[in-house]
């Protein structure tokens, strides 16, 4: 029978405890969720800062749509004013607005490598827990794709050495999504411009949280220092939607003439675009959410070892618990959520396999009693 693969394929994901489902969510904020009518805390959300229920005041609201692809009639002054803002807050000549993160990453590397006569003189170098928008951006790329063990900078410089590609990009996250740990930027910047690579960093789970005013993973870098590309994104401590590219003007040009999820898509909503922007200047005066997110991030951590929960090396808001068994993972969180807790289950293909995990992520939202009553939880359900 025709397409009789779905359903195979789903017997099989169902099989090994790695199908997938969707929840309905009621009502979410930083630190509660409501789901099939019950309320939980709320330890799975990427509102880092707990800005998701700050009402924005705007002088005057945009309208919601954009109505056409940038390239038409859909750039609007608030897509410029957002990009301008975040070019001066960030160091950079030239930016792009795109509707997704996942959007940003995988069209930017595509179309840096669109010429096949290029590309086959190029050569992408990825961090091996890179982001999945990443992986397939590459894999869809033209260009080779080299992968290096996860923040060994002597494998990238192995790696690097033995390559006669012409053109180099080494990508990697800012802040790893599903381990928690930060990229070693000096080190990857010094090896870039060692072997005259450019150096593209995705700082998706960085910005808003890190740095002196929240600008990220390159807030402490000077001008001269900065990665050739950077990707934010809008989802996280931003609270809102969509992603920005920043770099030279010539590849922001570049990309103006070749990126086919820019050229084809509809523009970001000015809507989204002016709260996004109010949102982020609030973001730089935020200093007391980022404070209380690092109180709760040393708190958690103290009272995990504490009960001998063996939490990441994770100095982030994602704190994850490797358990290794997808099923043994899914009834963890089973019974979390009957101690009132709501967090993820993150089996393979996200993560390897053998490394299925429970994925906490603090926010500044939570309380004392809020960790206390989630470490206890975990206490309970991990025995």
């Amino acid at each position: 029978m025709s397409f009789e693969f779905i359903n195979t394929h789903l017997q099989a994901c169902l099989h090994d405890a790695l199908l997938r489902k969707r929840h309905q969510v009621q009502h979410a904020t930083a630190r509660k969720i409501t789901i099939n009518n019950k309320t939980y805390l709320n330890f799975a959300s990427n509102d880092y800062l707990g800005f998701g229920d700050n009402a924005i005041a705007l002088n005057e609201l945009p309208a919601l749509g954009s109505h056409s692809s940038a390239l038409v009639t859909g750039y609007q002054v608030q897509q410029h004013a957002l990009e301008q803002y975040l070019c001066a807050q960030l160091g950079y000549e030239a930016a792009m607005l795109f509707s997704s993160g996942f959007s940003a990453n995988s069209s930017v590397i595509k179309a840096l490598f669109q010429d096949k006569t290029v590309a086959q003189h190029s050569a992408v170098f990825q961090d091996k827990l890179n982001h999945a928008s990443l992986i397939d951006g590459a894999l869809h790329a033209n260009a080779a794709l080299i992968r290096f063990n996860h923040n060994d900078m002597n494998h990238l410089r192995a790696r690097l050495e033995k390559s006669t590609a012409q053109n180099k990009l080494i990508i990697s996250e800012g802040v790893f999504s599903m381990d928690g740990d930060k990229a070693p930027l000096s080190e990857l910047l010094a090896l870039a411009k060692q072997h005259n690579a450019w150096l593209m960093i995705d700082d998706a789970h960085g910005f808003g949280v890190l740095g002196k005013t929240g600008l990220g993973s390159c807030e402490a870098l000077n001008t001269e220092q900065l990665p050739e590309l950077l990707v934010i994104t809008f989802g996280k401590a931003v609270a809102s939607s969509g992603a920005c590219v920043l770099g030279s003007k010539h590849f922001i040009d570049y990309m103006l003439q070749f990126n086919r999820d820019y050229t084809y898509s509809t523009a970001m909503s000015p809507l989204i675009a002016g709260l996004t922007l109010a949102r982020i200047k609030a973001i730089k005066t935020a200093d007391d959410k980022r404070a209380k997110l690092n109180a709760n991030i040393s708190y958690f951590k103290q009272l995990a070892k504490q009960h001998n929960i063996g939490v990441m090396e994770s100095s982030t808001a994602i704190q994850p618990i490797v358990l290794g068994c997808a099923e043994h993972t899914l009834n963890v969180a089973s019974k979390l959520k009957e101690y009132g807790v709501w967090l993820t289950a993150i089996r393979p293909p996200t993560v390897a396999h053998n490394t299925a995990r429970l994925r906490i992520t603090l926010s500044a939202a939570h309380t004392k009693h809020d960790i206390n009553h989630l470490v206890n939880s975990l206490v309970g359900a991990l025995v």
